[in-house]
């Protein structure tokens, strides 16, 4: 009854899509309605995709002016001062409030902008409806929505960079009292406001974006799309937007608090505070519960950035090892069990806030635990590409690379996961170089394996091949150039978000690490810079892709290779197996679309 129950839903679904399909063709539309206000979901991810990469590009230029103050404090850069303006770069000198402001926006930009937003958005919207043989999104006006209080929140960021007084400045964690208080710094009075109101429209976004992924991935499935033959990235998606949905209105009630303290007078965040040697009328609040409020996102959003990308890297292994991937059931038990134990581990970023040590024993207990699903992801991957019949794409060796990178990164966690460890190297250059070798970089290079492998199907052409392998060297040496010498500097007691190091005697036979560190810097960029080029180049002038360039079993490549409304012009596809038959005994070819009719002999691989 429920399988006939749900086959109707579906056929009235197609057969109100058809009309849809119909009407949508009888009128011609302009520029604007097909690629600016756009309801395709193929439209709105390469919004969300060129936005991001625009995003990236404003944070990659942040890190290296900050990064040539850190390696030679004092020396003067005189595009510095063309950048930043004689105010925040006078004789080519970065002002110490601007290297504040630089390092907020470049770490706000990058977690939410770049590796929320944008992996997410551009994923998601791509590969849902495709890979569950959907004409569309649940709702194509929320979605498009979606992307616009995005693009509204990020140009509020951008803009914070050009006040008078200088952008939010109290790190992309944005604590109070700092961040509460307009008479602290430069950079608490109008450009902290401006961050919260892009952040709390970039939470509406995320909502809106989440809510309708839910839905159509409940909803929507094609006849025969059960849960187990779903593509590991569906999953992935799924239990993402399910994160978001529980813990981004948590961000939103920590912002508006923030608001609340710095604008009307309240004391959520502030308590016993003298300025000017006259002690404030707020009184009874506690910086600690903003410090509860924004982890409890905080953590939770480390796998909201980094399951889009393992879900991106399982397709990819699978595909370009010819082989099925190993432990389908065991990788999306992985991923449920990531998701409910993120939940409950945002106290490891507190062990310094005086909290009980029974409490702090019980997150240590929890971090460490999530280790196991985060392992069983990391050796299922091993084991699909052991013995593979590897192709070595560049969506392939960024896929590997992000292996290597989560395996490293996951490492260093065990270590800070330790509250007595955590003590030692807490706000030092340790804890920098683990997130973004395990959140910055995984996510990172999910999302170029994503962009190289679906290129394709978004702009119907294919990206240059060697220009590929060398972005990927590039960036996989630079990258690592950066971060891995950085757990030295944090185990030497290097102490992040300083100006400068100068003042303290102890730190300067440190000095060559961050020089050396710089250097990597901008030979990384460098290799963004190949991409950028092959990118763009290659929208336009790329070399015309075929139906099915990599040989892969889901359903986006049954679509025709020109863009249609609807996405499959007549009936939707009928799935008959789950997404991974590669190299399968007793068929010609060495892949299995999804829409193939089971043999008399066969089983489906999802179901054991």
């Amino acid at each position: 009854m429920e399988h006939k129950a749900h086959a109707g839903v579906l056929e009235g679904h197609n057969l109100h899509d058809h009309a849809h399909a119909h009407d949508h063709g009888d009128h011609h539309e302009t520029f604007v309605s097909k690629y600016v206000f756009s309801m395709d979901h193929k439209v709105i991810s390469r919004q969300f995709l060129i936005t991001a990469v625009i995003m990236a590009v404003v944070a990659m230029v942040m890190s290296i002016i900050f990064r040539l103050q850190l390696a030679w404090p004092g020396e003067k850069f005189a595009f510095i001062e063309a950048i930043m303006g004689k105010k925040w770069g006078k004789d080519g000198i970065l002002d110490p409030n601007a290297y504040l402001a630089l390092v907020t926006i470049h770490g706000t930009i990058m977690v939410f902008f770049v590796l929320t937003g944008g992996l997410s958005g551009t994923f998601s919207n791509l590969l849902i409806p495709y890979q569950i043989g959907a004409r569309d999104m649940a709702s194509g006006f929320l979605n498009m929505l979606s992307y616009w209080f995005f693009f509204v929140s990020t140009t509020i960021m951008l803009t914070s960079l050009f006040i008078e007084d200088g952008a939010a400045s109290a790190g992309w964690t944005v604590y109070p009292p700092l961040s509460a208080l307009p008479e602290a710094i430069p950079g608490s009075k109008l450009g902290m406001t401006l961050w919260l109101v892009s952040m709390s429209l970039f939470i509406v976004s995320s909502l809106l974006g989440g809510l309708n992924y839910i839905i159509t991935i409940i909803n929507l499935r094609t006849k025969g799309m059960k849960m187990t033959r779903l593509p590991l990235t569906v999953w992935a998606f799924l239990i993402t937007a399910i994160l978001g949905v529980l813990s981004f209105p948590v961000l939103f009630s920590c912002a508006l608090l923030l608001i609340f303290d710095r604008s009307m007078g309240t004391s959520f965040y502030l308590s016993d505070i003298y300025i000017g040697g006259k002690p404030m009328e707020q009184v009874g609040g506690s910086p600690i519960l903003f410090e509860h409020l924004f982890w409890f996102l905080g953590h939770p959003e480390v796998y909201i950035v980094l399951l889009p990308a393992l879900g991106i890297t399982s397709e990819i292994i699978a595909t370009n090892s010819r082989k099925p991937i190993f432990g389908y059931r065991a990788m999306i038990g992985s991923m449920l069990a990531i998701g409910f134990l993120s939940f409950i581990v945002w106290g490891h970023h507190m062990f310094m806030t005086g909290m009980n040590p029974f409490l702090g024993s019980v997150f240590v207990f929890t971090t460490l635990l999530i280790a196991i699903p985060s392992a069983v992801k990391a050796f299922n991957y091993i084991t699909t590409l052991w013995k593979g019949n590897i192709q070595y794409t560049p969506a392939m060796l960024f896929s590997i690379g992000l292996v290597s990178s989560f395996v490293t990164g996951g490492v260093t966690g065990i270590i800070l996961a330790d509250s007595t460890l955590d003590i030692t190297v807490h706000d030092t250059y340790f804890v920098v170089a683990h997130f973004h070798i395990v959140m910055g970089l995984s996510a990172i290079f999910g999302m170029f394996a994503g962009v190289y492998h679906w290129f394709p199907k978004m702009f119907l052409r294919m990206m240059n091949k060697k220009l590929g392998y060398l972005h990927f060297w590039v960036t996989f040496l630079g990258a690592y150039g950066v971060f891995f010498p950085m757990h030295f500097l944090g185990m030497s007691g290097v102490p992040r978000r300083y100006y400068t190091n100068s003042n303290f005697p102890m730190f300067d036979n440190l000095m060559d690490i961050n020089q050396f560190v710089t250097m990597c810097a901008i030979f990384a960029a460098f290799g963004q810079v190949i991409f950028l080029i092959n990118f763009f180049y290659s929208i336009f002038r790329g070399e015309k892709a075929t139906q099915n360039p990599w040989n892969s079993n889901t359903l986006e490549w049954t679509t025709p290779m020109a863009h249609v409304h609807g996405n499959w012009p007549g009936a939707l596809p009928e799935v008959h197996r789950w997404s991974y038959d590669y190299s399968k005994p007793g068929h010609a070819n060495d892949f299995v679309p999804q829409t193939v009719p089971l043999g008399p002999d066969e089983h489906d691989g999802g179901e054991h």
